[in-house]
């Protein structure tokens, strides 16, 4: 339509949601389908995080708070970030948001001019380009391949670092492909970033605690602390903390900056759910023991999702450092037809056939940046991964 705006026309609408409305549409007229689709934990919010919210309604804390954030949840993200990462900062250097994307975005509005370039890993979180490109910026893709474990390498940053780059959009562990950087990879890229001054660092932290086999998680200005005065540190309780729906998000920065965000915010959505942030607090100040329970399911699952992909004719799946996502290549699939007759051409055809002749709901490589892979979230039960991943392995055989 003529009256909407040209910038729309820049972005697309997130494939994950997609795939997961799809599914949901599926289920709901009676298909049999496993959705493999959402980044989100099956687990419940812990009954400690939950009482929070419930004492805060109680206690009729449900009025305005402070735009970016009450002082009480910003004081437990500067508590956090000193336990946790030995890194100080101070509450007015920490921006609350409505989950962590709105962070990215609001970082974003507030820094970039036409013609900024952002440097952003691939495979990537489908909405970091999107963003950018939102914000009026120019995403620079770096592919990171399968052989080099979906990481960047210092070269690489080398070489997409130009007079425009404003930011590099860091995420470990990744989503998509769980792959996380080890303290020495992550120096390497900062070492880069230090002769570099013009370019800033955001991170995405939001999967630091789900971290397996001894993966130790760093961050790059806890890593190199030169970079501490333009790095963006972003997180958030939803993934660890199995509060997605809270919608909590939070990052911590330079003063200038978090008060450029504190104006997007102000004049946009202003505070996050005050019920929200109080269940957010306890989450931050209260036990830890949940995790690494939780984290003992997800390599459990991780690993049979793992074994029986690799079973399965014509993909490669690597075993993932955290999140709880895997992402396999289907390069001995492309160019072959399933039972139904279709080509699968590229990822895209791979997962909407797998979805309408098996009912598994995958999300498709491109919309992370490459190909030819799928992404699969192995946050659901064992007996539905189980038969999911047998689909799969059946679908796969069955192609010509």
């Amino acid at each position: 339509m003529a009256f909407l705006s040209a910038t729309l026309n820049r972005v697309k609408p997130s494939p994950t949601i997609a795939v997961s409305t799809l599914a949901a549409e599926l289920k709901a007229a009676g298909r049999d389908v496993i959705g493999l689709g959402a980044g989100e934990p099956d687990f419940d919010t812990p009954q400690n995080i939950k009482d929070a919210g419930k004492a805060a309604i109680d206690a009729g804390k449900t009025k305005y708070t402070a735009p970016d954030g009450m002082p009480e949840l910003k004081q437990a993200i500067v508590d956090k970030f000193k336990r946790e990462n030995g890194l100080d900062y101070t509450p007015a250097q920490v921006s609350v948001g409505t989950g962590g994307k709105q962070i990215l975005y609001n970082a974003l509005m507030a820094t970039m001019n036409p013609g900024d370039e952002v440097i952003i890993p691939a495979p990537y979180w489908v909405s970091y380009p999107d963003m950018v490109l939102l914000a009026g910026g120019e995403p620079v893709v770096v592919e990171c391949p399968i052989e080099t474990g979906f990481r960047m390498t210092p070269e690489q940053l080398e070489a997409a670092i130009t007079p425009k780059t404003k930011w590099l959009i860091f995420n470990s562990p990744s989503n998509p492909t769980g792959a996380g950087y080890t303290r020495d990879q992550l120096k390497a890229l900062t070492d880069v970033l230090m002769r570099h001054p013009h370019v800033w660092v955001m991170t995405d932290d939001m999967y630091e605690h789900l971290a397996y086999d001894g993966f130790e998680f760093c961050t790059p200005a806890e890593v190199e602390p030169g970079l501490y005065d333009r790095t963006l540190t972003c997180n958030g309780v939803s993934k660890a903390y199995a509060m997605t729906g809270w919608r909590i998000g939070y990052a911590a920065g330079p003063v200038p900056l978090i008060a450029a965000m504190r104006k997007i915010q102000s004049q946009s959505t202003s505070n996050p759910c005050s019920v929200s942030q109080w269940a957010a607090v306890e989450a931050l100040n209260g036990t830890q023991d949940f995790i690494p329970e939780n984290n003992k399911m997800f390599v459990r699952r991780r690993d049979l999702v793992v074994e029986m992909l690799n079973k399965t004719e014509g993909l490669e799946c690597p075993v993932p450092d955290g999140a709880f996502y895997v992402y396999p290549s289907i390069k001995g699939c492309i160019g072959k037809v399933t039972k139904a007759g279709t080509l699968i051409e590229n990822d895209e055809v791979f997962a909407k056939a797998l979805l309408e002749e098996t009912g598994v709901a995958v999300v498709f490589g491109a919309a992370f940046g490459l190909s030819p892979n799928f992404r699969v979230s192995y946050a659901t039960s064992d007996d539905a991964l189980r038969e999911a991943c047998a689909r799969i392995q059946t679908f796969c055989a069955d192609l010509s």
